[in-house]
């Protein structure tokens, strides 16, 4: 069908890239985000314009944190972006003169590195972004499930721990509140303030306080043997792998695949993943037991996976 366009929403930019039909990317252009709804409009077309110089379009996909409808034309609800109801399809369309379709951006990286990256041979697989936050995609007989409405694979909203931590969403005891970058930072200054022997390295790479410990500084550490950090990775490890559990019990696929930001740190954070798995999976001595794999495409898999869904003339549901 040709070349299409995937559009990346982040908090400081926005970015756009032309997409072959195996997934390479040809061309980009990157935007600042703006503060505004509006303004964030007009910067994807800004994007989208930059990015479309030379080449000759056919469609747009934009990936978009939030609800999206099933027709893939309306953010129903974005927790960063002020947007209630958009008709984003229909804003941008107007102001590029293309096709456009938008995704959930979770579902995007899962297509992305479904297609493209680590879960390529797979007919049923699973993925979760590991970032500040937990998102998933659900990709079942070659087919992105994207749910009746458009809102499946909310995974980091699952509620994991009844009456639990409170999180963004308003409910209490979601799986991200537990299995997330987020999550990570506060184990360790937990920790830390609570055995500050046990995080000589770790409080020596912040400012000395466990208030200044940051994400980078965990992985630091823990590369390092300290003992804050590396039980602090054994935590988020053990709660992510006791909801993949849950998850392979939904949906029984053949590979589990982790990305976003968490997911660069490699083995140090797979290695205790799998093996919590293991260890939550019902029958899991008996049965055969799926992959957990990370992802591939990096924080392009969104943007590829968008312009991918683009060549789709209808919802894969």
């Amino acid at each position: 069908m040709g070349l299409t366009i995937g559009v990346d929403i982040g908090g400081t930019k926005i970015a756009a890239g032309v997409v072959d039909e195996e997934g390479n990317i040809l061309s980009t252009h990157k935007v600042p985000t703006p503060g505004t709804a509006e303004g964030i409009v007009d910067a994807i077309a800004s994007a989208v314009d930059g990015a479309r110089v030379g080449h000759d379009i056919v469609g747009v996909g934009i990936g978009a944190a939030g609800y999206v409808n099933r027709q893939r034309s309306e953010v129903y609800f974005a927790p960063n972006i002020h947007w209630r109801n958009e008709p984003l399809k229909e804003k941008v369309e107007a102001r590029v003169s293309l096709p456009v379709v938008v995704e959930n951006d979770a579902n995007a990286a899962a297509w992305g590195e479904y297609k493209f990256g680590a879960g390529k041979g797979h007919r049923n697989v699973i993925c979760i972004t590991l970032g500040t936050g937990l998102g998933g995609g659900i990709i079942i007989g070659n087919k992105l499930r994207r749910g009746h409405f458009g809102v499946a694979a909310e995974f980091g909203h699952i509620r994991m721990v009844p009456d639990g931590l409170l999180c963004g969403c308003g409910s209490q005891g979601c799986w991200e509140q537990y299995a997330s970058g987020r999550a990570l930072v506060r184990y360790a200054k937990q920790r830390a303030n609570a055995t500050p022997e046990n995080a000589e390295i770790l409080l020596g790479l912040g400012n000395g306080t466990p208030e200044g410990i940051e994400g980078k500084h965990i992985s630091m550490a823990a590369r390092q043997g300290d003992r804050v950090a590396v039980d602090s990775y054994r935590e988020l490890a053990r709660w992510v792998g006791a909801g993949l559990a849950d998850l392979a019990s939904l949906f029984d696929p053949s590979a589990f695949i982790v990305g976003g930001g968490l997911s660069d740190e490699g083995e140090l954070v797979l290695g205790p993943i799998r093996k919590s798995y293991k260890r939550w999976l019902v029958g899991g001595n008996w049965r055969p037991v799926a992959e957990v794999r990370a992802a591939e495409l990096g924080n392009k898999a969104g943007l590829v996976g968008a312009a991918d869904l683009a060549r789709e003339p209808d919802p894969i549901m």
